[in-house]
């Protein structure tokens, strides 16, 4: 059975800090334990005590079944590590115990251990490591010094396939070996471009394997374990794919956004390739799914504007029936019972942090897990967020959530913008966003500009190569709607994101620095010629599939044009930089030549970087220290009461 592993592995990025002295100078240097700092003030205490509630929610993932309960992720101390829960709403039993975070778990088919994925500092170098669920050892079956992902059991349990990348090199190989034996692994396919594993046949003969172009674009192959034989399925046709399923019947069965807006479920049959669309009328993305173990049945989740539905489907009929009770909200990485009886997922609402669900199929009812827990703070309190729409100058309707703080206003705002570029904003609990709306009284827009995902392939490819400008033109459009609404301060108004997020957050404030009062720039790209010159080699033609490719005369022009780093004359406005020192993604040089550029320009410029952490921050304390000083930053940039 195929678990979504290489999602749950990579772990989504977080902030910065941790309590230490602060620079008296403003723009002088000041190293301290793992944090690099310029320009932050003194954090005064009733912003800790403050902050403390919300940096102490606590929600949990679900991850695998155990024979005997489920596995969990969760943060008890500075990272998330593998918990086992043996009963519904029962104690929690931690596994793994890193300095680390370990955010994915794959248990054997035959129940006896499980793999995980663990970085050191966030350079995404993951290693592979197997634990052994009835002695506690963990043995790392992986070479050092190597990037493994995709970790897929066979289904007896007897091997593990998984791709391995080096520093430098844009092609994957694909990996086997007994996780239990390090002296077992090989080679069994060296690999072109990025190739990821999706499933092992039951018999073994064969494996369906994934190529990523970009997020419009990628292959499907078949790898004849016995012969080496390598064949691509469709090799003529230009799509999207998203993982797959060898069929007990030798048909492939994946989802592919073929003669559609969408991504949904098809079948594939090698020796024909002709393909049979199981999916009619659904205009959503599929997300995540998982075939059930006597192969029958798939459940899958559907991007429904942002929220998360369950279904199940019967592959024979092509029927679906919805999974009902769940409250409104985002539910993801669905994954069976080795009995079949009982589907596992992860359950995230506007108004509640994520906890572990299941859902028995035989008498249709749900089971909590798991409780979040919410830091002491009064639940009645949150924030719903209320989906709005705002036209952009190409009269297009672009989708934002907007969370409003209570009271008249009018309120400043934060435009808060999602990195990808091909991501989406989703309205799942976030203690941030809680914290700024009821404490701050700051009202919040989290739109989702062109180019994002979840709305059709033509809307994520809308802002690609010389059309990247296009999704920052969506922010002056924002700027536009907020200017017509009494209950937002239109004078007072920062920009916030991440990874390309910041690169945005840069870019609004060249295109329409007089319209924003600073920004809020978290790992992002201030160059993309130093950028695609300086990320990862594994990782560089991926992103030149998506933002161009620098060496094309005609891209090298339109980057040096649109460059915030050759524009940083224009950035006049506070600007906050944060940065992590490992980030194998967005290089730690992109974060210090803007924070030198504004400088040089007379530019006000904090600057956060943490030596332990990468593309964003997961380790709590410094998370708890970044909170603290982006409300710093907040309170002196805007006029807050």
């Amino acid at each position: 059975m195929m678990k979504k592993f290489a999602q749950n592995m990579l772990l989504s990025a977080a902030l910065i800090y941790s309590p230490l002295a602060i620079a008296e100078n403003p723009i002088e240097r000041v190293t301290e334990d793992n944090l690099v700092m310029e320009g932050i003030p003194q954090i005064p205490q009733d912003i800790k005590d403050t902050l403390i509630r919300y940096q102490n929610v606590r929600g949990h993932g679900f991850r695998d079944w155990a024979d005997d309960g489920i596995l969990i992720s969760t943060r008890f101390g500075e990272v998330s590590q593998i918990h086992k829960v043996s009963t519904p709403l029962g104690a929690r039993e931690q596994l793994t115990f890193f300095s680390e975070p370990v955010g994915g778990a794959s248990v054997s088919p035959a129940g006896n251990s499980f793999l995980f994925a663990k970085d050191k500092g966030g350079d995404e170098f993951y290693q592979g490591f197997r634990y052994d669920l009835e002695s506690g050892d963990i043995t790392q079956f992986t070479e050092p010094g190597t990037r493994n992902g995709g970790l897929e059991w066979a289904g007896d349990g007897s091997y593990a396939i998984w791709y391995r990348a080096t520093d430098g090199d844009p092609d994957y190989d694909i990996l086997k070996g007994d996780p239990s034996n390090p002296d077992s692994v090989s080679v069994i396919h060296e690999g072109e471009g990025a190739l990821f594993p999706a499933d092992i046949a039951t018999d073994h003969s064969s494996i369906l394997l994934q190529q990523y172009i970009s997020i419009t674009k990628s292959r499907l192959f078949l790898l004849d374990t016995e012969t080496g034989q390598f064949d691509e399925l469709n090799s003529n046709e230009d799509l999207a794919y998203s993982g797959g399923y060898i069929l007990s019947d030798g048909r492939v069965l994946t989802v592919t956004d073929k003669d559609s807006e969408f991504k949904h479920f098809v079948t594939i049959d090698p020796k024909t390739n002709e393909m049979t669309r199981l999916t009619e009328n659904i205009n959503w993305d599929v997300s995540s799914y998982d075939l059930s173990p006597d192969g029958t049945s798939l459940v899958y989740t559907l991007n429904e504007a942002g929220l998360g539905t369950i279904y199940i489907m019967d592959i024979a009929t092509g029927e679906s029936t919805p999974i009902e009770g769940l409250p409104i909200g985002i539910a993801s990485g669905v994954t069976w019972s080795s009995d079949g009886e009982q589907i596992g997922f992860t359950f995230n609402g506007a108004l509640s942090p994520s906890d572990a669900w299941s859902y028995n199929v035989g008498d249709k009812t749900l089971t909590r897990w798991t409780k979040a827990e919410i830091g002491g703070l009064n639940a009645d309190e949150f924030i719903e967020p209320e989906l709005i729409e705002f036209k952009n100058a190409d009269g297009m309707d672009i989708p934002a959530w907007f969370y409003a703080p209570k009271g008249e206003g009018p309120h400043p705002v934060i435009i808060s913008i999602h990195g990808g570029p091909e991501g989406q904003s989703r309205p799942g609990f976030s203690s941030t966003y809680q914290y700024w709306v009821n404490e701050l009284g700051l009202a919040i827009l989290v739109p989702n500009v062109r180019g994002s995902s979840g709305y059709g392939k033509t809307y994520v490819g809308l802002d690609n190569g010389l059309n990247r400008k296009k999704s920052v033109e969506d922010i002056g459009a924002l700027l536009d709607w907020i200017e017509t609404q009494d209950s937002l301060d239109s004078e007072q108004i920062i920009v916030f994101g991440g990874s390309y997020g910041g690169y945005m957050v840069l870019a609004s404030l060249v295109d329409y620095n007089d319209r924003l009062a600073g920004g809020i720039n978290i790992v992002g790209i201030s160059d993309f010629k130093t950028f695609l010159q300086n990320t990862k080699g594994y990782r560089r033609d991926l992103r030149r599939a998506e933002y161009g490719d620098e060496r094309d005369p005609e891209i090298a022009a339109f980057f040096e044009d649109i460059s915030p780093l050759n524009n940083s004359d224009k950035i006049t406005k506070p600007l906050f930089i944060i940065q992590g020192a490992n980030d194998p993604r967005v290089p730690a040089s992109e974060a210090e030549q803007i924070l030198a550029a504004v400088r040089e320009n007379g530019g006000e410029a904090w600057f956060l970087m943490a030596m332990d952490e990468g593309h964003g921050f997961r380790k709590k304390a410094n998370r708890d220290f970044q909170r603290e000083a982006e409300t710093m930053f907040l309170q002196k940039t805007l006029d807050l009461d």
